[in-house]
Formats: C-alpha cells, sequence, structure tokens
C-alpha cells in the first residue's frame, strides 16, 4: 500500500494499492469472470447487476472491471438518459424491462431504477408519492425478476464526502475527464446528507431477502472494484466448466506477410526517436 494524496488543499490522503499489485490481484478475478461467462452461456443464465452510488463513487470503472475481460456481445452494459416525454408517461419500471438479460447473457447497469429512489428524490425530480409507490413496488418488482430465474445483484458504492470533493475536482481540472462533470454533480456536493437518508431510506425498503444490498466501501476505487468482484464470484454457483477443446493444427508453410494491391495502409504515427 501507498499513500496518495487527494484534493487541492483537502489535507486528506487514502490507502491505495499500488497499479503493479492491482494488476496481480486483478487477473486472477478476470479469468473467474470469464469462466462465470462460460457457464453463463452453458447454463442459460440471466445475470443482472446493478451499481449504485453517488457521484464519483467509481461505478464506471467498477463496470469496466467487470466487463473488460467478457465478450461484449454476451455482456451488456445499460446506461441509460433521463427518460423522454413517453417514457416518463409509462410504467416507471417498462423502459427497463427491454434490456434484462436473455438467457446466457449478463448486464450492468449503470445506474437502474434506482434512480427514483436516490437522484430522482434528492433533487426534486420525483414526488415523495412518486418515491413512496416506487419504495413499495420495487420489491415486487425484484420478486417476479428473481422468481423467473434471474440471478439479481444489487451494490451502493460508498464515497466519503472528502473523497468526493476530490474527484469532482479532479475532473474540473482534468481535460479528459471534464466531460464527466455535470450541473447535477456540483448540485449533489450541498447534499450529501440528503444522499445519505435517501439511501438509508431505499435500503430500509428495499434490502430484501430475495434481492440483498450490498454496501461496498470505495474510497480506494481498486480496492473497491477487488471487493466487488470477488463478492459478486462468490455468490454465484459453482462455475466452473472447461473450455471446449479446440484443435490448433501447424500452419503447414511459413506464416504469410500482408500483400497489398488497391490501396496501402496509412503513414505510422511519427514516434519521437527514444535516443
Amino acid at each position: 500500500m501507498c499513500k496518495r494524496p487527494i484534493g487541492s488543499g483537502l489535507g486528506v490522503s487514502v490507502e491505495t494499492i499500488k497499479r503493479q499489485q492491482y494488476e496481480d490481484l486483478i487477473e486472477p478475478l478476470e479469468e473467474e469472470l470469464v469462466a462465470m461467462a462460460r457457464w453463463a452461456k452453458a447454463t442459460g443464465a440471466r445475470i443482472v447487476v446493478l451499481f449504485e452510488g453517488r457521484d464519483t463513487a467509481g461505478k464506471g470503472g467498477a463496470i469496466r472491471a467487470v466487463s473488460e475481460p467478457l465478450n461484449p456481445r454476451q455482456c451488456r452494459i445499460v446506461a441509460l438518459s433521463k427518460p423522454t416525454e413517453v417514457e416518463a408517461s409509462q410504467w416507471y419500471f417498462q423502459r427497463y424491462v427491454p434490456h434484462l438479460p436473455s438467457a446466457g447473457e449478463i448486464v450492468l447497469f449503470d445506474r437502474s431504477w434506482y434512480n427514483r429512489a436516490g437522484v430522482e428524490r434528492v433533487m426534486g425530480f420525483a414526488s415523495e408519492a412518486q418515491v413512496a409507490g416506487f419504495l413499495e413496488h420495487a420489491p415486487k418488482f425484484e420478486r417476479q425478476l428473481v422468481d423467473d430465474g434471474i440471478l439479481l445483484f444489487k451494490y451502493w458504492l460508498a464515497t466519503d464526502q472528502a473523497e468526493q470533493e476530490a474527484r469532482l475536482r479532479e475532473r474540473l481540472d482534468d481535460p479528459l475527464k471534464r466531460w464527466k462533470l455535470s450541473p447535477i454533480d456540483l448540485a449533489a456536493r450541498e447534499k450529501y446528507q440528503a444522499y445519505t437518508d435517501a439511501r438509508e431510506a431505499m435500503l430500509a425498503a428495499t434490502h430484501t431477502e430475495w434481492a440483498p444490498w450490498t454496501l461496498v466501501d470505495f474510497n480506494d476505487q481498486k480496492l473497491g472494484r477487488l471487493t466487488l468482484i470477488r463478492d459478486l464470484l462468490d455468490r454465484l454457483p459453482d462455475t466452473h466448466i472447461a473450455p471446449a477443446p479446440l484443435d490448433f493444427p501447424a500452419l503447414g508453410h511459413e506464416p504469410l506477410k500482408e500483400a497489398y494491391g488497391v490501396l496501402k495502409p496509412i503513414a505510422d504515427y511519427p514516434v519521437p526517436d527514444a535516443n
């Protein structure tokens, strides 16, 4: 572990796994994720994982850590934008249903129907009556999913406000991350406690035997990813299915080089001479 200072003048730091150590630890988990996907395809399992949490908690990085080693045709990421006028007039859960997995698929929700219990409630985009209705009906909706055989996992990524402030500042200062910063993110700075209260109400109403919540500390994002993936894999059935054997005979001749007729490759990117 090494100390990483965070923030500008915030005076806080967080224990962070070194990159090489993280790569060494994530590699065997990636192999298990591939085995999970192979098992899902062979058995027709349908897997849904919800990623919820505060702004900047690290949902995107956690989703990438799960999905990166998997076939994108089998593992889909769902990140819906705000509802259209038509969608807003529908049954609340309706726009999420088409994204649920078919046999053998894995679907990762980057935020989910729990928007109503979180950002919509805190930012005033939903009325208290709408929120109360959601908290009553979400467990029933999820019971239907689970009873139909879907494997449903719900994760909430936790982050202290000091760490959240540091990450928001990093997004503001980094031109490659500036697109991640929205007015909603900035407004959330003043509503940290309101989000805590909304989360606790959500957990009280929707942490059920058939669809429990799991909270993961994401103050250290690398450690959080490792923790989340290990938990997810441990809660699945035995997913060991040996890969199908493939014959890989000798090529039988010297490997051929590319040959060009109509077009040739464009010029290589100019790399400065290291010497």
